[in-house]
């Protein structure tokens, strides 16, 4: 919960489905340092929601043997808290604790909310963090893809993240079409995430000592291995051609070292790159410096079952982006929004038509953006979205 991602992702949803009667118990792991700097934030918001919250620490070392570790002392925190609190759903959060979801409902009658957040085993596999190379991590791979079986066909409830993946969740033979499968996309809260005004603009260069007039291309988010970073420099490149004055704003909690390797890399200048980390509440402060936000990601298997929270975040506050398809709903999304390019292969052609594109790109207004895509990410509706997802569990016939 301490991470960006339980506070976006996960509190918001709890907290709004405490209001409507729903109580919880949140278990979750906690790396060190995020826990101590923020352990008081999450324990205020939970505490006056009047949630729950049992954190576990995280363990990272030796590999392998502290997740097993990790493991053993969530089955023992969760058989525990069931006995005390007799339960009547386990709403698990991915394929690591619907391990544990699938145990209570076989042991306890328990009913087994399945929010799967994407095809993780793939999605394992594709990053290379499971390279089939490898046999020990072949087995891995394998003995996951049979547990995502079980969670499929057993669940009371399964959430896909999006329409794409529910498509191809409804070609397995394991999932049984009387079992509630609605589409749930990462959304943003629509207070914090406000659209954009000129002022605010202008009031977010002053804050980052950016030149108004300067063209500022923006990335939010952890970058990585599924974040083409290349290939974003590379636009950003050719962009500076045309906007030889223009900024790249990273807004992320990734090491900048890993940023600036790749900028020396590839021979441009540090003076046009600036790289702030935020709190979530910090972020639109700093994204709404941007005129374009840019966001590529690889469009292998398991990411069509994605749902960049990034996308969602940047589009309510009205600005453009600069996306690529094969990637969930995002292609759709872009388009539905009316204010934004999908770029198909990522070569000098492309490029080069996406920065003939920038000027009328940078004329849409923000609330035309908002407004397209509302519907789509408004935290609001994501909460009611829920709600009817755990009526279909608990008032099912």
């Amino acid at each position: 919960m301490t991470d960006p991602l339980g506070q976006s992702q996960v509190l918001p949803y709890l907290t709004g489905l405490s209001k409507a009667g729903y109580r919880f118990t949140i278990v979750s792991f906690e790396k060190r340092d995020r826990f101590e700097k923020n352990k008081d934030l999450i324990t205020k918001i939970t505490t006056e929601a009047g949630i729950k919250w049992e954190p576990l620490s995280f363990t990272s070392t030796p590999p392998l043997i502290s997740k097993l570790y990790d493991m053993l002392r969530m089955r023992q925190k969760v058989i525990s808290l069931q006995k005390k609190e007799s339960f009547d759903m386990v709403h698990c959060r991915g394929y690591l604790t619907a391990d544990f979801g699938l145990m209570l409902k076989r042991r306890f009658g328990v009913k087994f909310f399945f929010d799967m957040r994407g095809f993780w085993a793939d999605e394992k596999k594709d990053g290379g963090s499971w390279n089939q190379d490898s046999f020990l991590f072949r087995q891995v791979y394998r003995y996951y893809k049979k547990k995502e079986i079980q969670y499929i066909s057993e669940a009371d409830c399964i959430i896909s993240l999006t329409e794409a993946g529910k498509r191809e969740i409804m070609k397995w033979e394991a999932y049984n079409e009387k079992i509630p499968l609605p589409v749930i996309p990462c959304c943003a809260d629509m207070n914090l995430f406000s659209v954009v005004t000129a002022e605010q603009k202008k009031q977010s260069r002053s804050l980052l000592q950016i030149e108004n007039g300067k063209l500022v291309l923006s990335y939010l988010g952890s970058v990585g291995a599924w974040y083409m970073l290349d290939e974003m420099f590379l636009l950003f490149s050719q962009l500076k051609k045309k906007y030889t004055d223009a900024i790249f704003l990273f807004v992320t909690h990734s090491n900048p070292a890993i940023i600036l390797s790749k900028v020396k890399e590839l021979g441009l200048n540090e003076q046009d790159i600036l790289i702030m980390e935020a709190s979530r509440q910090q972020v639109p402060d700093y994204i709404k410096a941007s005129d374009i936000n840019v966001s590529f990601i690889k469009p292998v298997y398991s990411k069509i079952s994605s749902s960049p929270t990034k996308l969602g975040e940047v589009l309510v506050m009205g600005i453009p982006v600069i996306s690529n398809s094969g990637v969930g709903d995002v292609e759709e999304i872009i388009h539905k929004s009316a204010g934004g390019i999908i770029i198909n292969q990522f070569n000098k052609d492309e490029f080069e038509k996406i920065i003939e594109a920038i000027p009328k790109l940078l004329t849409v207004n923000p609330m035309e953006i908002r407004n397209n895509i509302s519907g789509i990410y408004d935290l609001n509706h994501g909460i009611e979205k829920y709600l009817l997802a755990y009526g279909a569990v608990f008032f099912q016939k």
